[in-house]
């Protein structure tokens, strides 16, 4: 400081002085860059979404499974009158619980990624050729089969149905685990997975017995 200004004059430049430093202590000082005061710059990249970690393999399944569960809950809506069997109606009533929630969630990531959700039974117009031959569903013939039995003959077929339709589903489940990396989609193949497997096992065991 020099000593030739006024003590008033010191005493105001050793307070902006001390500001100063205070100032400095808080922002720090990058002498690298000499930027002192200044706050580092940083760049970061924003993560995509979870609706963004999808892939083609995800859409896919979501097109196809909708479809195919729709059509498990039809052939459900069957039961409570054309069956017999209370074990078979009680089956039916559990597929149709767990397969509409699951429609639902499936339509909701196809709505979120943009991608078209498949109408009825059919995924026409969803770009993956003929569905006609799409593992496990019945064609209208086999379906109007279903509708015209009765009694035990209805329960029969329609167990038999339904396991074909079950390991339909399966298969498609395990191309999701193998080739989806949206990680609610695999987890919901696991699932189905899993449910439907023991249920395949129950309706052998119900065609066993009668």
């Amino acid at each position: 400081m020099n000593t030739n200004r006024s003590v008033p004059r010191r005493a105001a430049l050793a307070a902006t002085a001390v500001a100063a430093g205070l100032v400095l202590a808080a922002y720090g000082s990058d002498n690298t860059t000499n930027t002192a005061g200044a706050a580092p710059a940083t760049t970061t990249a924003s993560a995509p979404s979870e609706a963004d970690r999808h892939n083609q393999a995800d859409v896919t399944f979501a097109q196809g499974m909708i479809p195919h569960h729709r059509q498990a809950v039809l052939m459900s809506d069957m039961v409570s009158a054309h069956g017999a069997s209370p074990d078979v109606k009680a089956l039916a009533e559990k597929i149709k619980k767990a397969q509409t929630p699951e429609i639902e969630t499936m339509s909701g990531w196809l709505n979120a990624w943009g991608e078209k959700v498949p109408t009825g039974v059919s995924m026409d117009g969803m770009g993956h050729g003929d569905d006609s031959g799409m593992s496990g569903m019945m064609d209208d013939q086999d379906m109007d089969r279903l509708g015209d039995a009765r009694g035990n003959a209805f329960d029969t077929m329609f167990l038999t149905m339904m396991i074909e339709h079950h390991e339909g589903a399966i298969a498609m489940a395990k191309t999701e685990e193998q080739q989806g990396s949206y990680g609610p989609a695999k987890a919901l193949a696991d699932d189905i997975i899993t449910s439907q497997t023991a249920e395949i096992t129950q309706m052998r065991s119900m065609l066993r017995t009668g």
